[in-house]
């Protein structure tokens, strides 16, 4: 898999272009504004998308995304627990700013566990609340990859304080279910650089809570 970087819009989100070398196929995950320079960077490697993949509803993950599935008509994917926050915009924090309505509705919304398939990979989206309620992440076993939206960053976590957070879950999201998985998982997060599970079990300032949180 052949990661593609961009960060984009007023806070910086890291919107992500997972690309496969092989079909010259790709999904996007994030696409929190921007949506011409996506567009220019998809053009630019040459590859076709498949999907969209949103970790959870907020508005700096999803401003671009509807604008893109309208481009390339491909399906906007997410975790059935955040459909109602993608068509607040008082939950999805759009309506802080002025004009702001963003309200957006999924196209696959998919159970913890599932599996989407999309250029030639197999995504698996694990459900972790705690940034919001419907906050998910996607697996690639595969390749060891792992999107971790606001969930996990590089030695930090998402914040609580918004519609539909709970620290507890947060926690338990991190230091149970994704530390669970193998310590080489490449992690990348939806701000700030790139990480893995076992440096994180290192650094992660949750990583004293584990085994704690049930």
């Amino acid at each position: 898999m052949e990661i593609t970087r961009l960060v984009v819009g007023m806070v910086e989100t890291d919107c992500y272009i997972a690309a496969n070398p092989a079909t010259k196929e790709a999904v996007v995950v994030d696409p929190g504004d921007e949506a011409e320079r996506i567009c220019g960077m998809v053009k630019q490697l040459g590859v076709s998308v498949k999907a969209i993949l949103l970790t959870h509803g907020h508005f700096d993950h999803i401003g671009a995304a509807a604008a893109l599935r309208k481009i390339w008509s491909v399906p906007i994917c997410a975790c059935e627990k955040e459909d109602a926050l993608l068509k607040d915009p008082a939950l999805n924090l759009s309506a802080q700013f002025p004009g702001g309505s963003l309200r957006l509705t999924a196209d696959v919304l998919l159970k913890d566990g599932e599996t989407y398939r999309a250029a030639g990979y197999a995504f698996r989206l694990i459900h972790t609340p705690g940034h919001t309620g419907g906050s998910c992440c996607y697996y690639e076993e595969t390749e060891g990859v792992l999107f971790s939206g606001d969930t996990l960053f590089e030695a930090s976590f998402g914040r609580i304080d918004f519609p539909t957070g709970n620290g507890r879950d947060l926690v338990h999201s991190v230091t149970e279910t994704l530390f669970s998985l193998p310590d080489e998982t490449a992690v990348y997060p939806g701000h700030m650089g790139s990480t893995t599970i076992g440096a994180e079990k290192r650094q992660n300032p949750l990583a004293s809570y584990r085994g704690r949180i049930v």
